[in-house]
């Protein structure tokens, strides 16, 4: 089968470029995929008929005309489309709804598979503190250790006040381009040591069992 993988950013391109191989197997032997990042989430337009600038490449702001264009092309290929985005502060019953609305008024509609990670994508990396201490011996384990998994906390704070000399707010202060630098950073060091069979998150198994389930059924 082959998967059309849709995230919100560099960071979440490279962490999946990690785990999909773990998931999935090796690329080709049968599975193939391709992953898009975005430069950001957005927000989905009012109507569903949001007028956005496709060259600025925001993901819940083109995404329904995104999934109308793969209704089309992958009609009849046995492909499938994931959305991986993060729920931030969101509800996570509305905010998916909304997602499903969109799928809903696709004609044709394309298989699509929508996943949340909680609160950000960076919950998937503290899910396995072994493979960051692989990739940062000199992790502060008690900032580790305070981490709630799953929780709406800052996550990705959280995690630069155990990586990041000065913590979270040393990072901010050099501004939005360094910290998305360090999250790039963190998810190609640590993604390759991620355990994907034992990864405690629970936004993180959904999305493997997701795959799984559309790998198996659809092959």
């Amino acid at each position: 089968m082959h998967f059309e993988v849709l995230v919100e950013d560099a960071s979440g391109e490279l962490l999946l470029g990690a785990l999909l191989p773990k998931i999935l197997g090796k690329y080709g032997n049968p599975h193939t995929w391709r992953t898009h990042a975005y430069k950001g989430i957005g927000r989905i337009p009012r109507g569903l008929r949001g007028k956005t600038d496709p060259w600025k490449r925001i993901i819940l702001d083109q995404l329904p005309r995104i999934l109308a264009g793969y209704g089309k092309s992958l009609q009849g290929t046995g492909s499938a489309v994931v959305v991986v985005v993060d729920l931030d502060d969101r509800d996570c019953v509305a905010f998916k709804q909304e997602l499903l609305e969109i799928h809903r008024r696709c004609r044709p509609r394309p298989n699509v598979l929508f996943r949340l990670a909680i609160e950000e994508m960076e919950a998937w990396l503290l899910g396995d503190k072994n493979a960051i201490i692989k990739a940062f011996p000199r992790a502060k384990w008690n900032a580790l250790h305070s981490y709630r998994q799953d929780s709406i906390c800052g996550t990705w704070e959280m995690l630069a006040d155990a990586l990041f000399p000065g913590g979270s707010a040393a990072l901010k202060a050099q501004g939005y381009p360094r910290i998305g630098e360090e999250k790039c950073r963190w998810a190609s060091l640590i993604g390759p040591h991620l355990d994907v069979q034992s990864n405690p998150s629970p936004s993180f198994r959904v999305f493997r069992l997701g795959l799984l389930k559309l790998a198996d059924t659809e092959a």
